[in-house]
């Protein structure tokens, strides 16, 4: 009896769950993207269907399927599945956990997989309590994290692990998934309906379920429209084909180039409302702080690559402000391409053969024989010099007027200038 009533309890929950909940995959081919590790001859797949699998680290942004890929483990293992969370689970629960699998091995030579979902949320203490557990055997672990765990999870702990990285789901992974969920749904959509979605979606598989379910529900069993779609997002659609993304990046790098911040700003916040890919502005910014900046202010890289880095680390919505800061740092800071130029000439000059020999002086005269081959000979170590230089030949003979390399007068480059000038 209690069997019947829990097969239709569970029958009702399947019912009325969430729509990303009821499209949860049965199987690793079920999977959307993540080619790279659930692929065919991929090392997690491969290690999931020999039931082969040791303790791991399952990290990146939400709705990319860490919670997924772990159902699909538990339904391929012959091993007892457990599951925790680190939200509401206490050290207590994980001692309970141990002891029962430590029982099961001793008893039925059962060994016990224990999912943690968030486990960045377990503290130094409960970390610790997995640890015997882990490193015996008794327990395989697999957390789930959406932070760094080289951040958040215990050296010792990540150390016992494999850290598999799950990106944000790409473009046509998330159009697969839309098409599954309209089909589970035995409803359609409009082409542009469809690209609001994906457009705003942002690589989170969930969030674009979870909109899609509100849409469908507007619709009320009638094509899902453009309408429906932005009143579930509370956003109106922006034009944004393959054409704007081009045109919309080209405007942003070139207002900063022009040191306009006003301008940048705007071209930020298109792209950002059209649901472009955080990590890619990130890139550009990086890749600009170098070309258009450079050494006219040397902090313009560091600005532009911790930018990067906090994209990572908090992600959108809250990275906006990163790049905003590091958009008006860019655009605002004194320009110089003299860099840029420096290594595409010297490039240029290598590609040519216009090469030469290392001069004899400095070359490698730690290895015995050199000296007797005159390496090192004559070379001047500058550290000696009162002034912590000395006029010394660095460049082979067949570029010994070679100048790759000229300041501007713009910025920090001037002091770099006049420094050049001295010693020249």
């Amino acid at each position: 009896m209690s069997d019947l009533f829990s097969a239709a309890a569970e029958k009702l929950k399947n019912q009325t769950a969430p729509l990303a909940a009821r499209l949860r995959p049965n199987n690793l081919d079920e999977i959307v993207g993540q080619p790279q590790l659930v692929g065919p001859d991929a090392p997690l797949r491969k290690l999931i269907e020999a039931d082969r699998l040791s303790s791991v680290i399952l990290w990146g942004p939400p709705g990319t399927g860490k919670t997924t890929l772990a159902r699909v483990i538990a339904k391929h293992t012959s091993k007892t599945f457990e599951q925790l969370s680190a939200i509401n689970s206490s050290v207590k629960d994980l001692r309970e956990v141990i002891a029962n699998a430590e029982r099961r091995l001793g008893e039925q030579n059962q060994r016990t997989i224990l999912f943690i979902d968030e486990i960045h949320r377990f503290n130094k203490a409960q970390q610790d309590a997995l640890l015997p557990a882990v490193e015996d055997g008794t327990l395989i672990l697999i957390g789930a994290t959406t932070e760094n765990p080289y951040f958040e999870v215990n050296p010792p702990l990540r150390s016992r692990s494999t850290l598999f990285r799950l990106e944000p789901l790409d473009g046509p992974a998330l159009r697969s998934l839309v098409g599954r969920a309209l089909e589970h749904e035995g409803m359609t959509a409009t082409d542009d309906a469809v690209e609001h979605l994906l457009a705003r979606a942002g690589g989170d598989g969930r969030q674009i379920l979870t909109a899609l379910e509100v849409a469908m529900a507007m619709a009320d069993g009638a094509v899902v429209e453009l309408a429906h779609v932005e009143a579930a997002l509370g956003a109106s659609a922006l034009r944004y084909g393959e054409s704007d993304h081009y045109d919309v990046i080209s405007a942003f790098i070139k207002s900063m180039r022009g040191s306009d911040p006003q301008a940048a700003l705007h071209w930020l916040a298109r792209m950002l409302e059209a649901g472009e890919d955080a990590r890619y502005i990130a890139r550009r910014l990086v890749i600009l702080a170098s070309e258009d900046v450079g050494m006219a202010d040397p902090m313009a890289l560091v600005v532009a690559t911790s930018a990067a880095h906090a994209v990572e680390y908090v992600g959108l919505p809250e990275a906006q402000l990163n790049l905003a800061q590091a958009t008006v740092h860019l655009a605002t800071a004194p320009k110089s391409n003299r860099a840029a130029l420096g290594i595409w000439q010297a490039r240029e000059d290598v590609r040519r053969e216009a090469i030469g020999e290392v001069p004899a002086h400095l070359r490698d005269a730690h290895y015995q024989g050199a000296a007797k081959l005159g390496h090192g000979a004559g070379y001047q170590y500058p550290h000696d010099a009162p002034s912590g230089w000395v006029p010394q030949q660095y460049l082979p003979d067949v570029l010994i007027d070679r100048q790759y390399y000229e300041p501007s007068e713009h910025g920090f480059e001037a002091e770099i200038k006049e420094r050049m000038r001295d010693r020249r």
